[in-house]
């Protein structure tokens, strides 16, 4: 009989709890960064209307500099998601949700 063959078995269920509460806290903390496209919705509301405000008390070379800079990052996420693998809509989707998810966090 040896000494070790609990403590072994200790350690191995320490480990896998370990293991479970690591996947839990990484599940909780993705869904709390998460955003959604309804979210990404009230960020380019909230663009367009910057944008018109912008151009409206502003020149309207403004307007359109900030409005290129979203599209670049549009176009920039467009790609690194392609090159990852992502197609069609559901690329889109992605690529539209990073530009304009930030809208999430700015509604109650």
């Amino acid at each position: 009989m040896t000494h070790g063959s609990k403590s072994d078995n200790d350690a191995g269920a320490s480990s896998d709890q370990y293991m479970q509460d690591i996947r839990a806290d990484h599940q909780a903390t993705r869904q709390a960064l998460r955003a959604d496209v309804g979210g990404a919705h009230i960020g380019l509301l909230v663009v367009i209307t910057a944008l018109v405000v912008l151009a409206g008390f502003s020149d309207p070379c403004r307007a359109l500099t900030v409005s290129g800079g979203f599209t670049a990052w549009f176009v920039l996420a467009s790609a690194v998601i392609r090159l990852r693998g992502g197609r069609g809509r559901h690329a889109l989707r992605r690529a539209y949700v990073a530009t304009f998810g930030w809208g999430d966090y700015v509604t109650p």
